[in-house]
């Protein structure tokens, strides 16, 4: 099957890596295969709550990696994931999302600093986030309010293993719900992370290098 990336695959990069680091060469494929598009998640799904740590020095690195607070995933990950907000919210609940795409660059800045692969993907492999198809969420009430889960977010602890027990009855409830209703809408959970979750298509779409300030000009990511 021909990925619908596949037209204008970069040069690879230093790592080996085929990178879009062009918008250009972004914008061509989205004409080419509307599935490419990455979608302002917040404009796509209205009720869903952002926390975008990288955008601020609260997160595992103590600096902001974005200049910009915003989600984006690609077309089909977005379409699976306003399902996954209105089964939530059949549940008196909704989604908190702290990342979604993740600029290949900013991946390369968090292997510098960290550089063990259960927590960090290297540069010679990138992640799913690059390509627009991995999500890191939690749960909010009806207002707003996070709910209970085993860790924060980016706790790098066996604590935040998807499995790890003990704790606390509401805890597992709490995430019990998050993960079955994430798999339930084609979303597989890396099992060393509860808040992380990967669009099962994500083998058909590029990784990319695209900074946010860039993808805000094209009406295609609102």
């Amino acid at each position: 099957m021909t990925s619908p990336a596949a037209s204008a695959s970069p040069a690879p990069n230093a790592y080996g890596l085929s990178v879009v680091t062009d918008v250009a060469a972004y914008q061509q494929q989205t004409q080419l295969n509307p599935d490419t598009r990455l979608v302002n998640l917040k404009e796509a799904i209205h009720d869903v709550q952002l926390d975008i740590r990288y955008a601020t020095a609260a997160n595992v690195l103590g600096e902001p990696l974005y200049t910009t607070a915003a989600a984006f995933l690609r077309t089909p990950a977005v379409a699976a994931l306003q399902q996954v907000q209105a089964a939530l919210a059949a549940e008196g609940v909704g989604l908190l999302v702290f990342d979604a795409y993740r600029p290949y660059s900013v991946t390369v800045r968090f292997w510098d600093r960290i550089q063990d692969e259960t927590y960090a993907a290297p540069p010679w492999r990138g992640s799913r986030h690059n390509r627009g198809c991995s999500v890191d969420v939690a749960l909010v009430d009806a207002s707003g309010q996070p709910l209970l889960m085993p860790t924060d977010f980016d706790d790098l602890t066996p604590v935040a293993h998807a499995c790890y027990e003990p704790v606390t009855a509401e805890v597992r409830r709490n995430r019990a719900l998050l993960l079955d209703t994430m798999a339930a809408h084609g979303f597989l959970n890396y099992a060393a992370e509860w808040w992380h979750f990967d669009f099962g298509r994500w083998v058909e779409f590029d990784l990319l290098d695209i900074p946010f300030e860039q993808l805000q000009q094209f009406p295609s990511t609102r």
